[in-house]
């Protein structure tokens, strides 16, 4: 077991992290937003789910391996960086109006929400090197099983980022309900989504491997 100083230590390193705003956190604001709290909150589940990938990838060295294999850094980048663009399209393209004359909010179907959440997090690979240099520091073999330590500092990071986006995605939903009954939100909204996702993608194609 890792001791409960440490345990404190990197939950405040995790809480510090969540508040600095990255492509998560980004992408979570523009779905509620746009589609409300309901929407938010799917997203932020599959959001989460990308966390307890990037942390089994680290928890069994499969991270390590990806990043010691020769173009397979910027393989996960730019299917990442096209999976977004892909989004932004599908976004301007589509006729559906997010909110509706009678200002009820309309939404993806939750599996499609869940899944671009998922992806999102999963194809950012900011967050494999995240993982891969910081959680290092508070694995130590004398505190026994390398594999509990590293479940055991996820779940940490998983409980503090859900809590920190949770109240960020209700937040934003508040605003959504202010933004729906302004009428030029209606002509706006899947630009702003197109924007968000694009610079998403931008971002991402610009990240390197440390």
């Amino acid at each position: 077991m890792i001791p409960i100083h440490d345990l404190l230590l990197f939950g405040l390193a995790a809480f510090i992290m969540v508040l600095s705003p990255g492509p998560n956190m980004i992408y979570l604001i523009s779905r509620s937003l746009s589609q409300g709290k309901k929407a938010g909150i799917i997203s932020l589940f599959g959001v989460m789910c990308g966390f307890l990938f990037h942390i089994l990838m680290v928890s069994f060295g499969l991270t390590a391996i990806l990043f010691a294999v020769p173009y397979a850094f910027v393989v996960v980048k730019f299917l990442g960086v096209g999976y977004l663009l892909y989004l932004a399209y599908n976004s301007v393209r589509s006729e559906n109006k997010i909110f509706n004359t009678s200002d009820k909010l309309q939404s993806d179907n939750a599996l499609k929400l869940f899944n671009i959440g998922l992806l999102t997090n999963i194809l950012n690979p900011k967050m494999a090197i995240f993982y891969l240099s910081f959680f290092p520091q508070f694995i130590k073999p004398e505190y026994g099983s390398i594999l509990g330590q590293s479940f055991q500092l996820g779940i940490i990071q998983i409980i503090i980022s859900f809590s920190i986006n949770f109240i960020i995605v209700i937040f934003s939903a508040k605003m959504a309900i202010w933004f729906s009954k302004k009428p030029i939100w209606l002509r706006i909204q899947k630009w702003f989504m197109a924007s968000v996702l694009t610079a998403l993608a931008v971002k991402m194609a610009l990240t390197k491997a440390k």
